[in-house]
């Protein structure tokens, strides 16, 4: 299964490498050096299959979080409703149950939504790296590259200290002309757009 998976992606990076720029500035010097850097995290912000996935995901969200707010909404008026009650009375007693029973599912509900939330992103962001990480190995070979890495293209922001630390303990502080991620870029979104359909999202 992972070979013909490969295959594929190997097909299809084939079918998009000639529609992509032959000039590149920024990665001039990568074929001539055998080194080339590449912004991972300026990939994700720009691949359009992985934007219109999360897209996706979000939308989702706002649907369940639609729904959930209206079992929330649900059990308050229930409460409610029990305070016109008599306190030790079997209706008082009765409503009681169904709420703690209504509460508690609620919260496995919310817990299960959650849960499969996070593991639909997880495995869109892992689908997301195996394709860079094809897209750059595929690259590579074709411009007989012998060492790709990674690097931090944007500046730091002064006022975040997370953005200064991880400027601060990059692997890569400087590069001649060997940033390769435009090329990068355009391969996945050019194989983005072979795969899509008119009329279709992209999936």
């Amino acid at each position: 299964m992972k070979t013909l998976l490969s295959l594929a992606t190997a097909a299809t990076l084939l079918s998009a490498a000639p529609f992509v720029s032959a000039q590149n500035p920024a990665g001039a010097n990568a074929t001539k050096y055998g080194i080339a850097v590449v912004d991972i995290n300026y990939i994700f912000k720009k691949d359009a299959r992985f934007e219109a996935q999360m897209k996706a995901i979000q939308s989702e969200m706002v649907g369940v979080n639609d729904t959930l707010n209206a079992k929330r909404t649900e059990i308050a008026k229930a409460e409610q409703a029990m305070q016109t009650l008599n306190i030790g009375s079997p209706e008082y007693k009765q409503q009681d149950e169904n709420l703690a029973k209504a509460k508690a599912d609620f919260q496995l509900d919310v817990n299960k939504q959650r849960r499969e939330i996070l593991e639909r992103e997880a495995k869109v962001y892992y689908d997301t790296y195996q394709r860079v990480t094809s897209a750059i190995t595929f690259y590579a070979k074709q411009k007989n590259i012998a060492l790709v890495m990674r690097f931090i293209g944007e500046e730091p922001d002064p006022n975040r200290r997370d953005e200064i630390i991880a400027s601060i303990n990059k692997d890569v502080h400087f590069q001649n002309q060997i940033d390769i991620t435009p090329d990068i870029l355009a391969m996945l979104n050019q194989q983005q757009q072979a795969a899509a359909r008119p009329g279709q999202p992209l999936q």
